[in-house]
């Protein structure tokens, strides 16, 4: 968990999903708090959603290392993948988007419930908005806990530009990422599409960022 001093000065030039470079702000601080807290929660069940790109993968990679948790994505779910499951306490089912089968959904849940394990499911849409074929499923997807990661506040759009730029080895001068987070659309997909554009302008006229360079892009 970083403050902003500290990402000017620290952050590595390579992508990762440690604990100390997950930026804490009022958008994510309740699902982080989470995280950090387990076992301490109310039910064995979380839901973490949010728009792509706002986060969610950072935080069960620190909760997979932290707390030694299997990662399932949704298409991988089958019989055999659920009874390898009993093997871990702490289980994550990444990039959930309702296209598994749901009687394997049910499965999972029923794990859960009598092994008393833990489960985390990333997903954009919150899953007790789904309408599930199984009544029973809509049921238990409502007895979760559910963290929402909201829209990025200013100082969270600035981390993320930061550590965007820190991934790619890019320097850029502080003036230029407040000029930026000035005018950005408050939304994850559109700073990370905005990080790739400006990227691949920078490479292909082979020259630092400037306020030019962005203003072509926002």
């Amino acid at each position: 968990m970083k403050d902003l001093n500290q990402l000017l000065l620290n952050f590595k030039n390579n992508k990762n999903f440690n604990y100390e470079d997950f930026y804490v702000s009022k958008s994510n601080f309740f699902a982080f708090q989470l995280i950090d807290k387990w076992p301490k929660w109310e039910k064995n069940i979380l839901n973490i959603y949010g728009e792509r790109f706002s986060g969610k993968t950072h935080l069960i990679k620190i909760f997979k290392k932290k707390y030694q948790a299997h990662i399932v994505d949704e298409n991988q779910l089958s019989d055999d993948s659920i009874k390898e499951l009993k093997l871990h306490e702490n289980i994550i089912l990444e990039n959930f988007h309702n296209l598994m089968n749901e009687r394997l959904l049910y499965s999972l849940f029923n794990l859960v419930d009598q092994d008393n394990k833990y489960l985390i499911i990333n997903s954009v849409l919150p899953i007790n908005e789904i309408k599930f074929e199984l009544n029973d499923l809509n049921s238990r997807s409502k007895n979760c806990l559910f963290a929402k990661i909201d829209s990025p506040d200013d100082e969270l759009i600035f981390a993320l530009i930061l550590k965007s730029f820190s991934d790619r080895q890019i320097v850029i001068e502080k003036k230029l990422i407040e000029y930026i987070v000035k005018r950005i659309d408050r939304s994850y997909n559109k700073i990370s599409e905005f990080i790739y554009k400006i990227d691949e302008l920078s490479l292909k006229k082979k020259k630092p960022i400037n306020i030019k360079t962005i203003k072509e892009i926002i």
